[in-house]
């Protein structure tokens, strides 16, 4: 089995990494370089930088930050928000990131998505999708058939920073963006997200099951338990939190610690 990588994530605003709950009621949680270095320090296997609102804003990414981060750490650095076209990826790469993460613009332009992987390859693009749960009474507008909610559709695609609601399946989407060639998919669900309750493990099922590539759990880790439930139950290649780090509550070694107790692999 290979090994399973912890990667804290930051989510950046205006220069600054900040933590939320279910995407909203926002607070401040420290400086992107900063965190970015004590990462680094702690063994994180990789760190994910995400410009929240870039895409909301329809505002190009803050590569300045992105360039200071990259910088000051000598593990992988995904870089994701605002992610349009395939020259927005290049000055990414040129400005220090080693992947590429795209959600709302290739949620709208499929396209888009087969454009990356061939400009540069399915490492180094990773597809990131929102999900929530489908409310029992809704109404489906979409005008792509192909990814639609069924009745028995779960999970919803939500986009620009959990403001959208899309009307596609989530696993519609993610398994044909790994047709389209994704090499990696960012899963974070929006219900989870800063509850502190535990990942998802029904959503991560469904998806692990459904596509042959890695995929990143995020949203929901309370405990250094829920990080196991996330790999045993629920199929994860690597698990992404962000509040348990920025605020102390457990070190990147505490995490990888706990793990290999469990009998885990991971790199110590």
């Amino acid at each position: 089995m290979l090994t399973k990588r912890i990667i804290p994530c930051l989510d950046v605003d205006k220069g600054r990494v900040v933590k939320g709950t279910s995407f909203v009621d926002i607070h401040d949680a420290g400086d992107p370089v900063e965190l970015a270095k004590i990462y680094n320090d702690q063994n994180a296997d990789e760190i994910t930088f995400l410009d929240i609102t870039a895409s909301s804003e329809d505002r190009e990414i803050t590569l300045d930050v992105v360039e200071q981060v990259a910088k000051n750490i000598f593990i992988p650095l995904t870089v994701g928000g605002g992610v349009r076209t395939s020259e927005d990826v290049r000055h990414l790469l040129e400005s220090g990131a080693d992947k590429v993460s795209v959600n709302s613009a290739a949620v709208l332009k499929h396209e888009l998505l087969e454009e990356l992987v061939d400009d540069y390859g399915s490492q180094c693009i990773v597809i990131a999708v929102d999900a929530i749960r489908v409310p029992e009474v809704r109404v489906v507008n979409s005008s792509d058939e192909e990814l639609a909610l069924e009745e028995n559709s779960i999970w919803e695609v939500v986009i620009q920073g959990g403001r959208l609601r899309t009307g596609l399946d989530v696993v519609k989407w993610i398994s044909k963006a790994v047709k389209l060639g994704a090499g990696e998919i960012l899963l974070t669900s929006m219900d989870r997200d800063g509850q502190k309750t535990g990942y998802d493990l029904e959503l991560l099922r469904a998806v692990s099951r459904s596509v042959n590539v890695p995929l990143i759990a995020s949203g929901g880790a309370g405990c250094l338990e829920h990080f196991r439930e996330a790999v045993s139950e629920g199929g994860a290649d690597a698990l992404l939190a962000a509040s348990l780090f920025h605020y102390g509550t457990f070190s990147i070694g505490q995490v990888k610690d706990y793990l290999s107790r469990n009998d885990i692999p991971i790199r110590l």
